[in-house]
């Protein structure tokens, strides 16, 4: 039988979570006490792709939720590219690495990323293919997979939302912020002693 990916794309994504914060809680920023300036800097580039994730994330879950495997959606971020969730995921997690004000982690979150959602993707395609069939196929012919194409954005006047399950989705759309809120409780911890760091990185 196949490994699903998808059913246990939950599980796993709160284990990679709970390793990345041990690493996280036992890694310090060189530039902290060399270059303030730049981890300033880098701060605020992860403050910025974390805050698109966010709204992006939520765009997204405006025009799916209560629709999964209900419809096929086009419209909105979905007109955009296929996996717009998944886009504004790859921004905001690449955020948070900024967020450590090292460049260690950007790119670490970055390789971890490549490596597990593409699998994620296939599977759910396959999932849309053989529920919408026809349908699904024009749609991948006409919009690119994962980086956006502006030129083929179209909204509706307007578009029915479910506010319930909406409510729901909001909550996952924030977890980068809340994520940025526990480094800053972290770093906080830390220079008051609380806690130490095993190694620094950059």
């Amino acid at each position: 039988m196949p490994f699903n990916i998808e059913k246990y794309r939950g599980l796993i994504s709160r284990i990679a979570g709970a390793i990345i914060l041990f690493f996280v809680l036992a890694s310090k920023s060189r530039w902290e006490t060399e270059n303030e300036i730049f981890t300033f800097i880098l701060f605020v580039i992860g403050i910025v792709l974390v805050g698109v994730a966010s709204l992006g994330r939520m765009w997204c879950s405006l025009y799916v939720a209560g629709y999964k495997d209900e419809q096929l959606v086009t419209n909105g971020p979905y007109s955009l590219c296929r996996n717009p969730l998944y886009f504004f995921s790859l921004l905001g997690v690449i955020g948070i690495g900024f967020c450590t004000e090292t460049l260690t982690f950007p790119i670490l979150f970055l390789i971890l990323f490549s490596s597990y959602y593409p699998f994620v993707i296939k599977s759910e395609e396959k999932r849309l293919l053989s529920n919408f069939g026809a349908e699904f196929e024009s749609y991948i012919h006409k919009t690119p997979a994962f980086f956006p194409k502006f030129s083929l954005f179209e909204e509706p006047a307007t578009y029915l939302v479910n506010p319930v399950v909406y409510r729901i989705h909001i909550f996952s759309a924030l977890w980068f912020i809340w994520f940025v809120g526990i480094l800053e409780v972290i770093e906080g911890l830390r220079e008051t002693g609380v806690i130490g760091s095993l190694w620094s990185i950059y």
